[in-house]
């Protein structure tokens, strides 16, 4: 499947024609406070043990029900302490205007998602390796190498329209269920109570996310969250070819490259992807797709100017 020549760009998104849902706050300020929030424990008082350790007790039914009987602040809570597996391996990279940019980018897509009204927060992590991530409840992460491979915004809107879909979906809680049956975390959890059982909840969701980041979700939802990304970042006013042009620069990564190794080690194989996304699209999407797109570096430098 060919992409077109050019990519369609969204001036919106780093210019005051943004909603107002998304203007209402600083995106740099909303970030820190976030992202700050997210590596400080959770401190328990003395008279909360019991509580605590019906918490750890109920983390063993929760990831044991259906996705739709865990409830929206316990997902966000999850994703908030899964967030810090992340941000434990990578630091937040340091150029304060590129997270600016990308928040609000990840934010305007967001927005025309099925779950708006999460806490959504996007991140780019300091780490030349070419990768993206989610967590549960609205957080988003990717590279800065992976920024910097992306020929134009279109790409990066693709990127993030695929982790979006994967937050929407549940996908990452699916996989901690998963892992969870297998008897990891009630093992873990019952070895721990003892001592200290708000550590025990925490430090072993955050090994299932570990565990989850380091082997990859499904390929079924890979495969969704691509037709589904697509079909986002093309609502929310991208070229949907973006992320074809994507798989298509990682289908000739080689696999022994390391700034490639796990992005192709937790996905299925890059030319089945886009099988996939060729028999999904078709030509339904192409009277989309054929407008200029800005390049990261082009839509950083417009803001500056501002």
């Amino acid at each position: 499947m060919k992409r077109p020549l050019i990519a369609l760009s969204l001036a919106a998104v780093c210019c005051a024609t943004l909603p107002l849902s998304a203007q209402a706050q600083d995106p740099g300020k909303m970030l820190g406070g976030l992202l700050q929030n997210m590596l400080k424990p959770n401190v328990a008082s003395n008279n909360s043990a019991p509580a605590a350790a019906a918490n750890s007790s109920d983390l063993v039914g929760l990831l044991s029900q259906s996705m739709e009987q865990i409830d929206e602040p316990k997902e966000i809570e999850m994703g908030r302490q899964l967030s810090a597996v992340l941000l434990g391996a990578k630091p937040l990279h340091k150029d304060v205007a590129l997270q600016r940019y990308v928040n609000r980018l990840g934010r305007w897509i967001s927005l025309q998602s099925e779950r708006p009204n999460l806490p959504w927060t996007f991140a780019v992590l300091d780490d030349a390796g070419y990768n993206a991530f989610a967590a549960p409840g609205g957080y988003v992460f990717v590279t800065k190498g992976l920024v910097d491979s992306v020929a134009d915004e279109s790409e990066l809107a693709g990127i993030l329209a695929h982790e979006i879909h994967h937050v929407i979906a549940k996908h990452h809680l699916a996989a901690l269920r998963k892992s969870a049956q297998t008897g990891l975390l009630t093992r873990a959890i019952a070895s721990q109570l003892g001592n200290n059982a708000q550590g025990a909840l925490s430090a072993q969701l955050l090994a299932l996310g570990r565990e989850v980041y380091s082997k990859g979700l499904d390929q079924g939802d890979e495969f969704d969250a691509d037709r589904s990304g697509v079909a986002l970042a093309a609502r929310a006013g991208f070229d949907p070819y973006g992320l074809v042009a994507v798989l298509q620069q990682l289908r000739t990564a080689k696999p022994d490259n390391p700034v490639f190794t796990l992005a192709l080690s937790t996905h299925p194989a890059t030319q089945v992807r886009l099988d996939q996304l060729e028999a999904a699209m078709g030509q339904r999407l192409d009277a989309l797709s054929g407008k200029p797109s800005p390049t990261v570096a082009q839509r950083l430098a417009r803001a500056g100017n501002r």
